[in-house]
């Protein structure tokens, strides 16, 4: 994005105000009609609660907890990136495992998930970092229809080289992933979507079509949309990185759902890696960046 796109549009809306410092904010952000934010980070699932501002750990050695999503009976499921598995917790305290293995073969690192009107979750599994325990050949997209029962939808054969954030259009008809490579020099940092099918759950690969792509900075992370489909999507670095530059700022970038910028929320703290809409009217949007918390008012 051009510096002066990016200046003006960082100007065109109220920028994010940072309401909980070093508050462990590392990922996951998701409300609950409770009123509470729920986020992962330091190997935490910790909430706050939105009208007294009040932190506190909700689940300790949370087994690399990273995305996290409530269902439709308001169970909280759970990307476990150290137990590599995905899981579920139900409302009276249960623990149920709904993804472990693939093929036979332990899963990478579950990152982040979507829900469809169905109830099955997409979730994505790349791996950052060591690489030296790991059994399946790709990084993929599947899905669960049921604990223990899991459908590969997307990987290496569709051109995804390490997919991050999932997300479902809400008309169900088109799955977004984040394919964020930003540790690999020349590797992909763009946002693609997909045809998606909701009777069956699957893709059409020759819908494959780019959205964004955020060059030689860091790639596209946790995404979200609001009721009028628009994407918000964290992304960017506004320090440099060992491999990555500063080309395209961090914060979240909001796109049609055809991919044009609409604008740029800056956030100065780097790493940007997610968002989540919540608040009593459900606009105020909340972004985990740095292991601090901010958050917008969205008109």
């Amino acid at each position: 994005m051009p510096l002066l796109l990016a200046f003006l549009l960082a100007f065109a809306v109220q920028p994010p105000t940072r309401i909980a410092a070093n508050s462990g904010a590392g990922e996951g952000p998701v409300w609950h009609s409770d009123g509470y934010l729920y986020f992962t980070g330091n190997n935490r699932i910790t909430r706050r609660h939105h009208a007294t501002g009040r932190i506190e750990v909700w689940k300790e050695n949370a087994g690399g907890a990273n995305g996290l999503l409530f269902d439709r009976e308001g169970r909280l499921v759970v990307c476990e990136g150290l137990n590599r598995r995905v899981v579920r917790y139900e409302k009276d305290g249960a623990l149920t495992v709904l993804a472990e293995r693939y093929d036979s073969r332990r899963l990478n690192s579950p990152n982040d998930l979507t829900i469809d009107a169905k109830g099955r979750i997409y979730f994505s599994d790349p791996r950052y970092g060591s690489r030296e325990s790991l059994e399946l050949t790709e990084e993929s997209v599947y899905r669960i229809d049921a604990p223990g029962k899991i459908t590969r939808v997307a990987g290496k054969a569709e051109g995804l080289q390490r997919p991050n954030g999932v997300l479902i259009s809400r008309d169900g008809r088109t799955l977004y992933v984040a394919d964020n490579n930003n540790n690999t020099p020349g590797g992909a940092r763009k946002l693609w979507s997909f045809r998606l099918n909701p009777d069956t759950g699957a893709i059409d690969p020759a819908s494959k079509r780019l959205l964004h792509d955020w060059g030689a900075s860091r790639g596209p992370d946790g995404l979200k949309t609001d009721a009028t489909g628009r994407l918000f999507v964290a992304a960017g670095r506004t320090k440099p990185s060992p491999q990555e530059t500063t080309e395209n700022k961090g914060g979240v970038y909001v796109l049609t759902p055809e991919g044009k910028l609409e604008t740029f929320l800056p956030v100065p703290d780097d790493e940007v890696t997610n968002c989540a809409f919540g608040g009593p009217d459900g606009k105020t949007l909340f972004i985990t960046a740095g292991g601090n918390l901010w958050s917008i008012h969205w008109q």
